[in-house]
């Protein structure tokens, strides 16, 4: 692994997402509060701007709320990785893609090869393309060399929620508005894929 825990700080596990409503804002906070949990680990929350038709950023270069705009140091320093986007017709954002495709010399230089990686989503429909979504982002993660991570089946919650949450990741039915409340099985299927991110990471780490 390109990443190592030589001192006593925390490794830092990169949650990356993009958010238009605010609900895959919310997913990451929670998969970010499981990180945090885990001592030796500490999670470092970070987004990607909105582009326009033409595939430019059309953003400011600091964001006005939320985490900060994630660089390629970011990939580099990071010892796992949670990815959320919000569906696009079954796809990740234009906006997380933007950012993916122009991480080649990252790829090259196999930066991400070996470290542990899992995906999360939120549709504003029910049957909107959560899980196509998640695989999706696995996919540049692949091409990466990272090691991805799902949430299994013994956890209770995976069973019984019925608006997210998938063995390819954590998920949230947001409604057309983002503003449907993440339900209460959701989060902890959001803070458990946190928890197991860190914790798989640490292990890889020691090892």
């Amino acid at each position: 692994m390109n990443s190592s825990n030589t001192s006593n700080s925390p490794l830092p596990i990169l949650v990356l997402y993009y958010s238009r409503h605010g609900a895959t804002r919310k997913l990451a906070e929670l998969i970010a509060q499981g990180i945090d949990s885990i001592p030796g680990c500490e999670a470092r929350l970070r987004t990607v701007p909105a582009i326009s038709t033409v595939t430019e950023a059309t953003e400011s270069t600091i964001p006005d709320t939320g985490a900060p705009y994630v660089e390629l140091q970011d990939l580099e320093q990071c010892a796992g990785l949670a990815l959320g986007s919000p569906t696009r017709f079954g796809n990740m954002a234009s906006a997380m893609k933007y950012f993916w495709d122009g991480t080649t010399t990252q790829w090259l230089a196999g930066t991400l090869a070996g470290k542990p990686a899992c995906v999360f989503t939120s549709t504003g429909s029910i049957h909107g393309g959560q899980e196509s979504t998640l695989m999706s982002m696995m996919t540049p993660l692949l091409h990466h060399g990272m090691l991805i991570m799902g949430l299994p089946y013994t956890l209770p919650e995976l069973m019984t929620t019925n608006s997210g949450g998938t063995p390819y990741g954590a998920s949230h039915w947001s409604g057309m508005n983002g503003n449907h409340p993440i339900s209460t099985e959701s989060r902890v299927l959001a803070i458990a894929q946190g928890k197991r991110l860190a914790e798989i990471a640490l292990k890889l780490t020691s090892a």
